[in-house]
């Protein structure tokens, strides 16, 4: 289930949606730094929230802390200009099970 939230204002998006993971491994080092990477390629603040924990999208090792297995449902909160954008990719990368197949 994706739920997606989107307030624009003139100099800032936001964005938040639901990402279930699919992956059988979850976001093992692989997945964790395609999403890191890919989520690096935007200006916007990018946030992902298990539970009570909340990291940086851009770090690997705060992705890998979460401890995301297959199944899990993780909240993705985009903030600045290319949120949109951001948000789109990403849910891409979860897709497309981040081309493991």
């Amino acid at each position: 289930m994706v739920v997606s939230i989107n307030i624009k204002t003139r100099l800032c998006e936001i964005m938040e949606l639901t990402l279930k993971i699919e992956n059988k491994a979850g976001l093992h080092a692989r997945p964790a730094a395609l999403f890191a990477k890919s989520a690096s390629a935007f200006t916007s603040t990018i946030m992902l929230v298990k539970g009570e924990k909340s990291v940086n999208a851009k770090s690997i090792i705060g992705i890998m802390g979460l401890g995301v297995k297959q199944g899990d449902n993780l909240l993705l909160k985009v903030e600045g200009p290319d949120a949109e954008e951001a948000a789109t990719a990403l849910e891409e990368l979860v897709a497309n099970n981040f081309g493991e197949g």
